[in-house]
């Protein structure tokens, strides 16, 4: 939200021309994805699902109606699952 415009033109430009894939086949840590269903600028389909096939054992949380902003929307629940993720705790997310 603070970003200026040249910024985030240059962020979206790399993340959308990069191939991650052989970046996430080699990791090998605990990873938890987070992803809301609803994100308007980046499909859950195109990212979050292809990134929790790719990353060995990690856990993907969807989160029900959650935008692209959803650290901010949904910080509370967002929060509370890093939290629990991070001390190992509880069920998996």
């Amino acid at each position: 939200m603070m970003a200026g415009m040249p910024a985030s033109y240059f962020c979206v430009k790399a993340f959308s021309e990069t191939d991650q894939t052989e970046d996430l086949r080699k990791m090998d840590v605990p990873t938890l994805i987070l992803h809301g269903d609803d994100d308007q600028i980046v499909p859950i389909a195109d990212s979050a699902l292809l990134s929790a096939k790719l990353v060995k054992g990690a856990i993907l949380k969807v989160y029900k109606g959650a935008p692209h902003g959803m650290c901010t929307t949904h910080k509370d629940q967002v929060n509370e699952d890093l939290l629990t993720f991070l001390k190992g705790e509880g069920p998996r997310v």
